[in-house]
């Protein structure tokens, strides 16, 4: 698990969607969750993941390299039991959606892989646990949630969903802000283009992979 959380965390960053912060975790079966250092994503390597307690305590790893915004991982793994991932990012085009309080259209539909994404208003770092439960109330049942002034995080079943989540939450951003004027999909357009995203997500993990990882291919 520390080695696939590393991973995910380099891929995020030759992606672009982090740039000096940023971090990404990964729910535990037995409990808890490892988290990534706060060293340069780039080089994440899976000796400086640390593994917390479902409380974000400490197991192992070193205290010094824990992200400040771990109450936000915290609260969101309570809340929404479905999410076994999480990709904190800042990319630039869904921060400066963020920064107008605002979801971009879905105007391209590849980038419905994005997910429903949910808005939070509060700009500060999330610090505590009571930041991280106001988080996890704003993100309530969606995939991804923009904060205002502060990035972005998104969410997944597995590393991988976080992973392409977190991709196609930026090109569905750029795309929006690239287009302007297309009518957004939505209703039974959006329905029937939608039952093919299943699929489509496995193979875009695959491309991720191939693209962003370590040559690996699968």
């Amino acid at each position: 698990m520390r080695e696939d959380v590393a991973d995910a965390a380099r891929i995020c960053a030759r992606m672009g969607l982090v740039e000096a912060f940023g971090h990404v975790s990964a729910r535990l079966p037995e409990g808890g969750f490892m988290i990534t250092a706060t060293r340069p994503l780039p080089g994440a390597r899976a000796a400086e993941v640390l593994q917390l307690s479902d409380e974000g305590e400490i197991i192992s790893g070193e205290a010094e390299l824990l992200p400040l915004e771990t109450p936000l991982h915290v609260a969101i793994y309570a809340a929404r039991p479905d999410v076994g991932a999480l990709c904190r990012t800042h990319s630039p085009h869904a921060v400066a959606w963020g920064a107008r309080s605002a979801v971009p259209p879905l105007v391209i539909g590849l980038d419905g892989l994005s997910g429903e994404i949910a808005l939070h208003d509060d700009t500060d770092l999330v610090v505590e646990i009571a930041a991280g439960a106001a988080a996890a109330s704003s993100m309530g049942d969606a995939d991804c949630l923009l904060i205002r002034a502060n990035g972005n995080i998104c969410s997944g079943g597995l590393l991988s969903e976080a992973v392409v989540r977190a991709w196609f939450l930026e090109q569905r951003a750029a795309n929006a802000s690239r287009i302007g004027d297309a009518a957004p999909l939505e209703g039974e357009q959006l329905a029937r283009r939608s039952r093919h995203y299943d699929v489509e997500l496995v193979r875009a993990w695959r491309w991720c992979r191939a693209q962003f990882g370590d040559g690996d291919q699968l």
